[in-house]
């Protein structure tokens, strides 16, 4: 039953929020500002879903101008645990099917993420040469799930080197963002689902590696040894909410 309540309201918000986005957006459609305003918003979620989510890290995006962000990509619980790292004039890349996904695949849209055929080889190329000179010439950042699909347990997947070559093209930092594990931590018929744990760490040198491939696994190590660490820190709070059973004599 509480699983249906939450499922409810989560969809009466997203709804809401797409027709607000609808009349909100009319007059500057596509603007990058949009995401961050609405991610805003997005970040309440966690509320409905019973998750608190604790972000760390966001100040070492300050100062450092435009970006290419890069997460470790778990399941649609994204939608719940990474919207509070995302810093303004920053939009997404995402597969073009999300455009098919009623009212989010339209929010997602209007408010100026970029969506990427991935199918098309040659396009996609030309998506990343274009999204490469927006970052430079728009004051715009990007963030990219570099595995390309959920990992859905499998921890952390291998990396595409789409955008790695797209910062090194660029000529801006990689920012490395890393979320606690979530596969089968959160149940939505329980009332407390405890806390996730999403940290940015500092921002990467791309000038410093020979290649997109060096770049992608210097930064695959990065991550798989931060989230390691954040997933102990996860259980021991999960462990430390455990009432310990009084001895009987």
């Amino acid at each position: 039953m509480l699983s249906f309540i939450r499922l409810f309201t989560a969809a009466i918000f997203i709804i809401f929020m797409t027709l607000f986005a609808l009349v909100y957006c009319i007059f500057t459609p596509r603007n990058p500002k949009h995401v961050y305003f609405f991610c805003r918003w997005f970040n309440q979620i966690q509320k409905i879903v019973g998750l608190r989510v604790e972000t760390r890290g966001v100040e070492n995006a300050d100062n450092v101008g435009n970006s290419v962000y890069i997460s470790n990509h778990q399941s649609v619980f994204d939608f719940v645990t990474d919207p509070g790292m995302l810093r303004p004039r920053t939009v997404t890349i995402g597969k073009k099917s999300l455009l098919w996904v009623p009212f989010f695949g339209q929010l997602y849209w209007i408010t100026g993420n970029i969506l990427l055929d991935r199918e098309n080889k040659s396009k996609a190329r030309n998506t990343i040469q274009q999204v490469a000179e927006a970052i430079r010439n728009r004051n715009l950042s990007v963030w990219m799930y570099p595995e390309g699909t959920r990992s859905k347990g499998r921890g952390l997947l291998p990396f595409k080197t789409g955008a790695f070559r797209m910062a090194i093209e660029a000529g801006v930092p990689i920012v490395p963002m890393c979320t606690s594990t979530t596969h089968n931590k959160i149940d939505l018929n329980r009332r407390d689902n405890g806390i996730a744990i999403t940290e940015m760490l500092a921002p990467i040198d791309v000038t410093q590696f020979k290649n997109a491939r060096e770049l992608a696994d210097h930064c695959h190590t990065l991550m798989a040894e931060k989230i390691a660490e954040l997933d102990v820190e996860v259980e021991r709070f999960a462990m430390s909410k455990v009432e310990v059973p009084a001895k009987t004599n």
